[in-house]
Order: C-alpha cells, then structure tokens, then sequence
C-alpha cells in the first residue's frame, strides 16, 4: 500500500504528484467583488503550495456571471480574471505542485441579491439557504450556453497555465442539480435515469476536453449520497462508472467523513470509499476527501482504495500539513484555533471571520 508520501502518477496523462496530498477546494471569500483574484487568496494558495501540497485546488470559481453563490467568490467567466489566474499559476508551478481550478455554477444556490436574475436550476425548484421564491428551469438554449461557459472557463485556465480543472458535481450545485433525481424532474434529454441525467456532465467534460490542451486534467468531485437534491449512493456509484469510462482523469468522492458508511445501506460495514474503489478503483483515480488529520487517518483512507487524499480544514490550520505525511506519528493540533494562529497560516481578517461561522473552528 502507497505511503501519502509517494508520488502519483495521472495514468492517462502521465503527470505527476510529488505526493498524495491535494488541497481541497474551500470557500474563503477573499476574491474581489469582479471575481479578480485578491492579493489575500493568492498569497493563502501559494503558502500550501509552499507547505509542499502535491496538488493546489483553487475555491470554486463560477463560469458565469449568474452562477455566484457567495460574497467573495472568486470567477472565471471573463478574460479580466486571466492575469490574476496567472500569477497564481505561476506560483504553484514555482513550489513544484499541480494546479487545479474548480469550475462551477450555483444554479439555484446562487442568490438574486449576488446576480441581480432568477437562480436556475435543471427544474423549477423551491429555493433554499435562506432564499424565498422558486428557481427556473432552464431551456435547452440555455443548456448549451452554459456547457460552452464551462468550456470558456476551462480555456482561460488553460491559458493562464493551470494544470487542469475540477468540474464541481458535489454540494448540491448546479450538476449536483441536474445530477439529483429530486432537483431534475425533466422529462427531455437532460432528465430520467442517471444515465440522462448525467448527460450536461458528460457534454461538459467533452467541451472542455475538445478545448483544452492535451494532457490537460480534467476531473469531477461529486457527493456520494446528497439527499436535497436526490443524489442516491447507487446511481453515484453508475455515476462513477459512466465518468470513467468518459476517461476523466479522477473521481473526486466528498464524503464529509472519510470514517462513514453509507446513511442508505447502514448495514454495510465499508466506507463510502470502499465503495467506489470496489466499484471502479481499477478503472480511475479515486480522490478522497473528509476529517483527514493525521498521517494515520490518510494512510487509513488510502488503504480503503483512495488513489490521493484531500484536505480542507486540516490545511487551514497548518499550512504544511503535506509536509509532514512522512512520519507516521504526525496528528496535528485539531480546531479551536486562535485568530492569531490562523493569520500566522496565510488567513486574512477576511478568511477568518467566515470560519468563525465554523462551530468550534475559531476560540
């Protein structure tokens, strides 16, 4: 069994990984209100990519103006965004890492009072996160827009010298939407079984991987199980599947804890990771990610079948947590952290007044 200290090797592409170690996309809402990169998010990227992550993942970064979920977000929907995306590349490829940028869309997550229009979503649904009102179905016109936004984003990553981008499938967001059988009541080419339901991912994929580069990555993060929007662990599992053989680059599985199993099949001992790596662990590479503190933790999800793992809250509070994945003894120090200790870690005021909304994150 790999240590999280070995090198990866992307199969189809042949990049590679000094580590296992991937840096999770966080909200930090650091960007400028035009989506520009703040010299506050970069520098916070760029001390991770310092702390000797194999893989630096950007926040999500919506593709167009009507897909901003949050305050502080940062965008990828216009070539203004390109030299602030650059200077971050640059960075992460100056500190010997792999950059990925989170491509997404809130759909009916993104609020009127951030985009000045109606969310949308795969159907007409009864909004949520404190929004009143309902959101739109979308047209296929539109549909066909936003896969080609998708594509445009992904082009001025490339441009800007990204490695690759991770399609945001998970958290209940517009794919996620489109993905849920709750949230997609179509009964046209976009809705019905997972198999249609799937198909704006799959158009996705396809626009970005006939614009981008050669040997560019092109992964997607789902949830495995999402009971808003009606994601179910079977048809992630047939998800998964039909990802692999689309040949994305990796499966990005959100599991929240990597110790869980399954709320649908509680009597099943495995974890939601065993689940995917005994579903399609031979046929791509699996990220996982949930409550990953120790070296012992990493070590423990990589033994259930993750190719990589990644961390968000343990980043946050130690910037080098990578760093350390060679001594099998390294358990850092978990949440409450201090104010101060989180700025010494590359927070702004910012960064850490959102985490304060963390219970128990910030003393």
């Amino acid at each position: 069994m790999p240590s999280p200290a070995e090198p990866f090797v992307f199969p189809r592409t042949g990049m590679e990984s000094k580590n296992r170690a991937v840096l999770a996309a966080m909200t930090n809402k650091q960007s400028n209100d035009d989506g520009t990169l703040s010299e506050d998010e970069v520098n916070w990227l760029l001390m991770r990519a310092q702390g000797g992550f194999g893989i630096v993942t950007t926040a999500a970064t919506h593709v167009t103006p009507g897909g901003k979920s949050w305050k502080g977000e940062m965008g990828v929907w216009g070539d203004h965004h390109i030299p602030g995306l650059t200077k971050l590349a640059d960075g992460i490829r100056g500190h010997g890492a792999i950059s990925l940028a989170q491509i997404f869309h809130g759909g009916m997550s993104a609020p009127e009072s951030l985009t000045g229009q109606q969310p949308i979503s795969a159907s007409q649904n009864p909004l949520s996160d404190g929004m009143e009102g309902e959101s739109r179905e979308v047209t296929n016109d539109e549909i066909e827009d936003l896969i080609s936004s998708f594509g445009d984003a992904a082009v001025r990553c490339a441009e800007a010298g990204f490695d690759g981008v991770e399609l945001h499938g998970a958290h209940g967001y517009l794919i996620c939407q489109f993905l849920g059988e709750a949230t997609n009541r179509r009964d046209d080419e976009w809705g019905g079984d997972i198999s249609s339901r799937s198909r704006f991912l799959l158009r996705i994929i396809e626009q970005v991987r006939s614009r981008a580069p050669e040997g560019f990555l092109v992964g997607v993060r789902i949830s495995p199980e999402h009971r808003r929007v009606g994601v179910r662990l079977e048809d992630s599992l047939d998800l998964a599947e039909i990802l692999a053989d689309a040949g994305i680059d990796f499966l990005h599985i959100s599991c929240w804890d990597c110790s869980w199993r399954s709320s649908e099949f509680p009597e099943d001992p495995r974890t939601l990771t065993e689940w995917f790596s005994d579903r399609v662990g031979d046929s791509v590479p699996i990220i996982s990610a949930g409550a990953i503190w120790s070296t012992s933790d990493a070590q423990g999800v990589i033994g259930h079948g993750a190719d990589m793992i990644a961390v968000a809250r343990a980043a946050i509070g130690h910037h080098d947590w990578a760093s350390n994945m060679a001594d099998p003894e390294y358990d850092p120090q978990r949440p409450p952290f201090s104010a101060s200790h989180l700025i010494s870690q590359g927070l702004s005021e910012t960064f850490v007044d959102y985490m304060r909304s963390w219970k128990g994150f910030v003393e």
